[in-house]
């Protein structure tokens, strides 16, 4: 890869880092707002609890985002001549992957093999919660 490709993967790996970094974890809505009041109101907690595990899930999902970005940074300093090459197969990723997501580690084919088959449409009818 040539050195400004690799230059400018770098600063968007930086730059998303920033980005992660700056915005913090999304806070967690407590429970009770009121922390006098006894009982609780049964119509908020179902949103109350919605809420919550959102702000969850994205808080993991960000620290995973950051987790990735940190091992790509790592990788691109240990061995810049292999950076943007699959780990797999050691073939080149696709420069538009790379774009989207500069900290991948797996060319689209390796990614598919190891996510495995997708499961198409579970659901027949709106009625249907499996």
């Amino acid at each position: 890869m040539e050195p400004a490709a690799l230059k400018r993967y770098r600063q968007k790996l930086l730059d998303l880092k920033a980005e992660i970094v700056s915005g913090g974890d999304i806070e967690i809505e407590p429970g009770r707002k009121d922390p006098s009041a006894v009982g609780s109101d049964e119509d908020e907690q179902p949103l109350t609890e919605m809420s919550q595990a959102i702000a969850s899930s994205r808080n993991r999902s960000r620290a995973d985002v950051l987790e990735r970005v940190l091992a790509a940074l790592a990788r691109l300093d240990a061995d810049p001549e292999m950076f943007g090459l699959c780990t797999e197969c050691e073939e080149p990723i696709s420069a538009k992957r790379l774009d989207l997501m500069p900290y991948v580690e797996l060319c689209v084919e390796c990614q598919q093999a190891t996510d495995g088959p997708r499961k198409i449409g579970g659901r027949r009818h709106l009625r249907d919660f499996r």
